[in-house]
């Protein structure tokens, strides 16, 4: 992918954005180690699929999950990438008119983050 050309340096980073903080430092989380934009851009739209679903309740409207997700939920962002970056307000409204299936791979984000390959930082260092 072109814009994987301009990489920024130590690689793409998805910035986490909780709605529903109580103050601005805890408002978000970076999550850094992403090889490609490609890579960036899958997790942060499966990290706010997940999300929307997550705030998802029975019978709810599609406005209503949008409510929801905006009081609760939390947005993802691929920082520096401009245009080429994932947005959730591209897709925010069909999320919440189209639910997951269950077990849909679309909410996997966990097997897309980076740091599922980092070392275990527990205190059980034998």
């Amino acid at each position: 992918m072109i814009g994987d050309l301009f990489a920024p340096p130590g690689g793409w980073v998805v910035r986490i954005r909780d709605h529903s903080a109580e103050t601005e430092e805890e408002a978000f989380e970076d999550v850094r180690g992403f090889a490609s934009l490609m890579h960036a851009n899958a997790f942060a739209r499966a990290y706010v699929r997940d999300s929307v679903e997550r705030c998802r309740v029975p019978d709810a409207t599609p406005e209503e999950v949008v409510g929801d997700w905006h009081a609760f939920g939390e947005d993802a962002e691929v920082l520096e990438a401009g245009a080429q970056g994932w947005s959730s307000a591209a897709e925010l409204a069909f999320f919440a008119r189209h639910p997951a299936p269950a077990g849909s791979i679309e909410r996997d984000w966990r097997g897309l983050d980076p740091r599922r390959d980092e070392p275990d930082d527990g205190d059980n260092d034998e």
